[in-house]
């Protein structure tokens, strides 16, 4: 057995490369017919359900927007409640037929049976569930100053896209509806200062992945992978259970690939209306993924090469950070002690005891 995979460890690589050479070109042709014929026949979402989680801000509300202007009806999930009111009316006013919003954390899995149920109660049916919430860092690992909000960034990427599918997958296989999942290419691309980010998304996608041949056809999965895509949210605390306070430090950031996040929303809600397996923005970052099967090395010292550049020119400090829409993450400023008062003297006690009768 070990002879036999020797060879073919030989043999499969530049035999596969030779193959998808004289494929690509009939591949390719056979993408584009089916791409047109998706786009002649895409789903229909007037009247049809749509939950959103994480829809607060970013790419949640940006693919809330564009259900909206398809004329679904919406259930908007998010920690924020405050933030989705104002959502609900811009909704509206692109064309949703109805919108709800209701106050949950995804990854508590009560939570997720509550908006679910709730959803069900109201509209009796499910046919997209949209998960957008996200949450990364531009940290060194190394020097994290505060390891509690590890698990917290694990929850969020990874448990806030399992529990919600879990709870929704048996209404999703009665309407045979589809699922539209908020991935990243850092999954896949080594990128310094998101390692946590990455093996949390990588985790989704993998699961997602396998879940697809296990929903077989019943349920349609479309994976979305961005590169980075600029936001703008507004100011705001988020509180972290078990003692984790941090500060929001939003910030726009510029767009390394041109994209924005409107125009990336727009492709997400269009691809899984298409019956789209991916949606990839941009599609020729795949092209880093075919060098880190077949030539490792090569992706490794170029990465290197530019990484060590990018570093010389920025000094490196510890801090924590948010992506998707990326909101920056900081250590909440340390509390001041309250002031402390002297005793009075016996003077002034004598003239208050004085004003009390």
């Amino acid at each position: 057995m070990d002879l036999f995979d020797s060879i073919l460890n030989f043999v499969v690589p530049p035999a596969s490369m030779i193959m998808m050479a004289f494929a690509w070109p009939t591949l390719s042709f056979i993408h584009g017919v089916e791409w047109v014929f998706k786009g002649l026949y895409r789903e229909n979402m007037e009247n049809k359900v749509v939950v959103i989680t994480g829809a607060s801000s970013a790419i949640g509300e940006q693919i809330a927007y564009e259900y909206a202007r398809r004329k679904a009806n919406l259930v908007l999930v998010a920690r924020r409640e405050h933030r989705l009111f104002g959502i609900r009316e811009n909704c509206r006013v692109l064309g949703a037929k109805q919108v709800l919003i209701i106050a949950a954390d995804v990854v508590k899995e009560e939570d997720c049976k509550r908006f679910i149920s709730d959803t069900i109660s109201y509209f009796g049916q499910l046919n997209h569930l949209v998960n957008t919430a996200s949450l990364g860092h531009t940290f060194y690992f190394e020097e994290a100053s505060d390891t509690s909000i590890f698990p917290h960034m694990m929850d969020i990427n990874f448990w806030g896209n399992v529990y919600p599918t879990y709870v929704a997958l048996p209404y999703l296989r009665q309407s045979r509806g589809r699922i539209l999942v908020n991935a990243s290419v850092e999954s896949w691309l080594p990128m310094p200062r998101m390692s946590l980010y990455a093996a949390a998304k990588a985790a989704v996608i993998n699961f997602y992945e396998s879940l697809r041949f296990e929903v077989k056809d019943d349920v349609g999965i479309t994976i979305a992978t961005h590169g980075w895509v600029g936001s703008e949210l507004s100011s705001g605390r988020i509180m972290l259970e078990e003692g984790a306070e941090m500060q929001w430090k939003e910030e726009r950031e510029v767009p390394l690939t041109g994209g924005h996040i409107e125009e990336f929303a727009k492709m997400m809600v269009a691809g899984a209306c298409r019956g789209d397996a991916y949606v990839k923005n941009p599609s020729w970052y795949d092209i880093f993924l075919l060098y880190r099967v077949f030539a490792p090395d090569v992706l490794g010292w170029t990465f290197r090469l530019l990484l060590s550049t990018i570093s010389n020119q920025s000094a490196r400090r510890p801090s924590l950070a948010g992506v998707g829409s990326r909101p920056l993450l900081e250590p909440a400023p340390a509390r001041k002690p309250p002031l402390a008062f002297s005793p009075a003297s016996p003077l002034q006690q004598q003239q208050q005891q004085q004003k009390n009768e």
